[in-house]
């Protein structure tokens, strides 16, 4: 058997749906099987397919899934910025464009592959074969700073402050367009788009996720704004998505009508100045600067703030000078 743990971006996920993103070379009702057979358990029981996963919980089903969907994850000799280590846990800066763990297109080249060439010794690695030294996630494009727990202890205290809202995380965005509000909190529901899977939508209906951003005005620009956002909850696209429900997308995100091609909607000038601001780092402009949490050993509170790369710097001062 082999085990999966469910981090804070999971937290109530039914679990069929959690398993269907995981191995999505099984389909949906192939996973429901399972769970029925008692092929997938959770701690140790069974569940219905519909059952909402909680940090903490652990997912056991038979090895040969893995075997059939995953080879052997092995390390990538990538830099990383580490900006502290002990026998306990790591804190890195991850880098933009890197997705987090490996998935059936992309075993190789992820911060997963990264941490195995750098920790290797480290890193329990039976709390989640697919995703060793994974308590939280960050999207491919958003960088910035995530904590990685070495041992079981450090993983599943780690991951109860997550539960627990105790975690203190700050982000950085860039947004298209001028905020009306300084400051303020986003509070709503978070359900998947049915004509985009891959999408989450904003829902004031009491379905799917609670999600809760505070936000904060640094400096409207021209054309685009700077702003801090600090979430409360830790939801998939949560930031991407409630910045879009205010009517600012993300700068560069794709995804969500966020890309270049919105420069379309200004002058050619402005849009060749947005254009040259994109075109050497492609993806959105959203980095996770600064995180606060308990070590799970000292039980010392850890600050740590670390700087978006140069791209999103240049960006951010031209918006500082109202520049663009």
């Amino acid at each position: 058997m082999i085990s999966l743990a469910i981090s804070s971006i999971d937290e109530s996920t039914r679990v069929d749906q959690f398993l269907s993103d995981r191995f999505d070379n099984l389909s949906r009702s192939k996973i429901q099987k399972m769970i029925q057979d008692n092929s997938i358990l959770v701690n140790g029981q069974s569940v219905k397919k519909k059952y909402l996963l909680q940090i903490g919980d652990k997912i056991t089903l038979e090895e040969k899934i893995l075997n059939q969907t995953f080879k052997e994850i092995l390390p990538w000799n990538h830099p990383l910025d580490i900006l502290y280590q002990d026998e306990n846990l790591a804190v890195i800066n991850k880098p933009k464009g890197i997705v987090v763990h490996p998935t059936t297109v992309n075993q190789d080249h992820t911060l997963v592959n990264i941490l195995l060439a750098h920790f290797d010794q480290k890193i329990d690695q039976s709390i989640d074969s697919l995703r060793p030294g994974i308590v939280h996630r960050l999207d491919k494009d958003t960088s910035g700073i995530m904590i990685i727990p070495f041992t079981a202890f450090a993983h599943w205290k780690i991951a109860e402050q997550f539960k627990n809202r105790e975690v203190k995380k700050e982000y950085l965005a860039i947004t298209w367009g001028l905020w009306s509000q300084e400051e303020g909190l986003i509070s709503d529901y978070l359900i998947r788009n049915r004509s985009n899977p891959k999408q989450f939508i904003s829902s004031n209906l009491k379905r799917g996720k609670s999600a809760n951003t505070n936000f904060e005005l640094v400096k409207n620009g021209q054309y685009l704004s700077l702003l801090k956002f600090f979430p409360t909850t830790g939801r998939t696209h949560q930031i991407r998505v409630h910045s879009k429900s205010k009517g600012h997308i993300i700068f560069g995100d794709d995804l969500y009508g966020g890309g270049i091609s919105k420069a379309k909607e200004y002058s050619k000038e402005i849009a060749d100045k947005m254009i040259e601001y994109a075109s050497p780092v492609a993806g959105h402009f959203l980095h996770a600067a600064s995180i606060s949490f308990i070590h799970p050993v000292l039980n010392e509170t850890m600050t740590f703030s670390v700087n978006p790369d140069d791209q999103f710097q240049k960006l951010q001062n031209d918006i500082l000078s109202e520049k663009i």
